[in-house]
């Protein structure tokens, strides 16, 4: 497949997440619950998880940004539930690596997540497709204390 059109194949998928996105809303109040917002550009989410045992059970987010960050956050929620806590902390830190243009392994299916690794080209626009990444992180990580 020629770049013009994986380009073309990844912004067709960004955009489906964006117009139709996955896990929206919110859970209830048993839930980790982290606000976050990228000031740089206006970005915020509210992302509310579920986490039983080790595992992330369920994840939702509601928030306003670009078809970026909500797109991120729409993927990430998907790639992330059922997942040991471990490895939704080790699929943030592949994305941080990917957004950076590094190397990082293939360890995890990341799905639709791939179609973000074009945002790395453009500096300013990493901490919009990485806010969600970041709030996971702070809830897994608060949680795991």
């Amino acid at each position: 497949m020629s770049t013009n059109n994986l380009d073309q194949l990844y912004r067709s998928v960004i955009m489906d997440h964006y117009k139709k996105p996955r896990n929206k809303g919110s859970l209830d109040e048993n839930s980790v619950t982290i606000d976050m917002n990228n000031p740089t550009c206006g970005d915020r989410i509210h992302l509310t998880l579920k986490l039983n045992d080790g595992i992330v059970e369920d994840a939702k987010f509601d928030g306003e940004g670009c078809s970026i960050s909500m797109s991120s956050a729409s993927m990430m929620t998907e790639v992330i539930k059922g997942r040991k806590l471990e490895e939704a902390l080790e699929l943030a830190d592949i994305f941080s690596k990917m957004m950076l243009g590094e190397e990082y392994t293939d360890k995890y299916d990341l799905g639709d997540v791939e179609a973000l690794q074009g945002v790395s080209k453009f500096p300013a626009r990493i901490k919009c497709a990485t806010l969600a990444w970041k709030a996971m992180e702070k809830g897994v990580q608060n949680e795991s204390k």
